[in-house]
């Protein structure tokens, strides 16, 4: 039964990627959607790219572990700054300014609002090279559940996962991306809440495991309580359990693919629609994953933990399930992390031939047929390369996205956020983020950091994340304020677009314009 589920599943993916196919013959089309994608398809398409294997399978795992229940805080934390003040503080905003600039890509963007060529070519090598650890986390979460399903060897699941998403990305572009995520959406909806009430039913039901959890020791934790911890509020580490709440929630403003969606947005309904329904698709996906997550203490013991580590508990708790409920969470998972990988894959490839190649080659890429061609190679190409990583299982899921998720969002968030509703954000600000961001990232895999800073684990990719970003906001606007700014020509064309004017006829001019006589 879990087979076949799984290959109703694959052929539709295919099948919508195959539909999609002859309604991306341009660039803009196979990138953007055409900048014409509705509400539901954009919200679903932001839902499903942010929450992948990485989350269910990596992050719930470990910090649930590490937490208890208080991890249910990041799902929250996702919902309310991940989605809800990503959408009505920078969407409207991203749709109008990169309409305006021409810009299909992050890197296209900080070339024409930054006037610098330059900051196009190291924007576009970042996002190329840092995007694939993130990818090859999720290949990393998803075999690992597919071999606790059918017991497939780890290779064999990667490769598979790569050929499956290279078919529909390369064939259907944005389009196809965006439908499927919609479909695949639903799937995780349906999934993520019958997987928790089945898994606490197999304990006795919710009070009953709140209960067990409440009995396990929180020795060698933050917490001043032996017992209670990982049933408590804020559990037994509320300090590191912030550090995940910013980097996962605040990270996603500065991530490209995330970014990305507000550039198709459709229309100002589509916004508003949009923010809504992302925000209650990110409370039930993620809010239930580290939910359930925080229960892994009673399905899986010390010495069991110290075999499989963080990244095996997921799996081993849905081990008891009904083959129905397998096959139900396989698609859950696939899903999610088919609808990421597609999303990182068509970012990458779409930064590499807009941003490096095609400026590279002039004139020999004017033609839309051969920017196309090209795009397609370079998915394929990101996809080989992250399956090479990927096939290095020793890998944390949580590291690999810790760093990712850290030099992309500790070098993009700030100018880019600032650069929306600050004239006067410099270009030494720019590459100030950049350098943070990146360099901190770099620096932390070659050190390997031990001990503590104000609480914080410095040893944790994912704490190191919050501290680029953090820096990267308070520096931007310091640099800015000391180096040379742009030219008011270039900042009033920039900003013209926030302020369109339009003439109107008045229809109703009885009665209340007499008043003003």
């Amino acid at each position: 039964m879990v087979l076949a589920i799984l290959i109703i599943y694959v052929i539709s993916v295919v099948g919508i990627g195959i539909y999609c196919s002859k309604k991306s013959s341009t660039v803009n089309d196979y990138v953007l959607g055409g900048r014409s994608v509705g509400p539901w398809l954009t919200a679903f398409a932001y839902g499903t790219s942010y929450f992948s294997a990485v989350i269910f399978v990596g992050y719930a795992g470990k910090f649930g572990w590490n937490f208890g229940l208080a991890s249910t805080w990041i799902g929250i934390g996702n919902s309310i700054i991940g989605s809800l003040m990503a959408w009505v503080i920078l969407g409207r905003r991203t749709r109008i300014m990169s309409k305006h600039l021409e810009s299909a890509t992050m890197p296209e963007f900080f070339e024409k609002r930054f006037n610098s060529k330059a900051m196009k070519i190291i924007s576009a090598l970042i996002v190329f090279i840092f995007l694939i650890p993130y990818t090859a986390s999720v290949y990393n979460g998803l075999s690992r559940l597919f071999g606790m399903a059918f017991n497939v060897d780890y290779s064999v699941c990667v490769i598979g996962m790569a050929v499956i998403t290279a078919v529909y990305v390369v064939i259907g572009g944005y389009k196809a991306t965006a439908i499927n995520d919609f479909v695949q959406g639903i799937i995780m909806l349906i999934g993520i809440v019958a997987v928790v009430c089945a898994t606490l039913a197999s304990k006795g039901g919710f009070m009953e495991a709140v209960n067990q959890l409440s009995h396990i020791s929180t020795e060698n934790t933050h917490s001043p309580d032996l017992n209670g911890g990982f049933a408590s509020f804020f559990g037994p580490d509320p300090i590191n359990l912030l550090g995940v709440i910013i980097l996962t929630s605040l990270g996603t403003w500065g991530l490209p693919q995330m970014v990305h969606k507000f550039y198709t947005i459709k229309d100002e309904k589509s916004i508003k629609t949009g923010t809504i329904v992302s925000t209650v698709f990110a409370l039930v996906v993620a809010g239930g994953s580290y939910f359930l997550g925080g229960f892994g203490r009673i399905f899986v013991t010390d010495e069991e933990f110290a075999q499989i580590g963080s990244d095996g508990i997921i799996p081993k708790m849905l081990e008891s399930l009904p083959e129905l409920l397998i096959g139900i969470v396989v698609v859950l998972v696939l899903s999610a992390s088919m609808s990421t990988l597609s999303s990182l894959v068509l970012t990458s490839s779409s930064t590499l031939t807009l941003d490096l190649i095609k400026p590279l080659m002039k004139d020999k890429l004017k033609d839309e047929k051969k920017s196309l061609i090209i795009m397609r190679v370079f998915v394929a190409i990101f996809l080989i390369v992250s399956v090479i990583i990927a096939l290095n299982k020793n890998a944390l899921i949580s590291d690999l996205m810790g760093y990712s998720w850290g030099a992309l969002a500790g070098a993009f968030l700030a100018p880019f956020m600032y650069g929306l509703f600050w004239r006067k954000v410099s270009k030494a600000s720019v590459y100030t983020s950049f350098v943070i961001g990146i360099g901190a990232t770099v620096a932390h895999m070659i050190i390997k950091p031990t001990g503590t800073f104000l609480g914080f684990d410095i040893a944790s990719p994912v704490n190191l994340g919050m501290f680029t970003m953090i820096a990267g906001l308070i520096l931007v606007p310091i640099v800015s304020l000391i180096t040379p700014k742009m030219k008011k020509e270039e900042l009033d064309d920039i900003f013209s677009c926030y302020n369109q004017t339009a003439n109107v006829e008045v229809t109703q001019a009885i009665g209340d314009t007499d008043k003003l006589k």
